[in-house]
């Protein structure tokens, strides 16, 4: 098991490693079939490598308030803020569809809360 582990680490394949380790100490994984055991290994290894990448992007990008949430919006009566527009924004929808937001007045950086 230790040669497996090393060389899925040397294959940078840490977070299918741990998967594997995960699945190993899990009475319940015995239950699977390989099939679903293999798939839940490749998944934790994509969902990690995809968490990385975000992360990355995310450092990267150098946010003023990185932690900042939609959820976290505050929507005070004076701020008149569409709640539907926020909600469908917030998909990012407007992205794939090649479309420009702009945002108009004051956006208060100062009111959000950030978790």
């Amino acid at each position: 098991m230790q040669q497996t582990l090393d060389q899925l680490q040397a294959l940078n394949l840490s977070e299918m490693a741990r998967a594997w380790q995960c699945q190993q100490q899990d009475p319940t994984a015995a239950e699977l079939s390989f099939d679903e055991r293999f798939a839940q290994i490749v998944d934790a290894q994509h969902l990690g490598q995809h968490n990385k990448r975000l992360l990355r992007l995310l450092v990267e990008a150098k946010l003023r308030l990185p932690t900042a949430c939609i959820e976290d919006l505050h929507s005070a009566k004076g701020r008149e803020l569409d709640k539907s527009l926020i909600r469908q924004l917030s998909t990012g929808r407007f992205i794939q569809d090649k479309r420009g937001v702009i945002v108009v007045g004051a956006t208060e950086p100062a009111t959000l809360c950030t978790s």
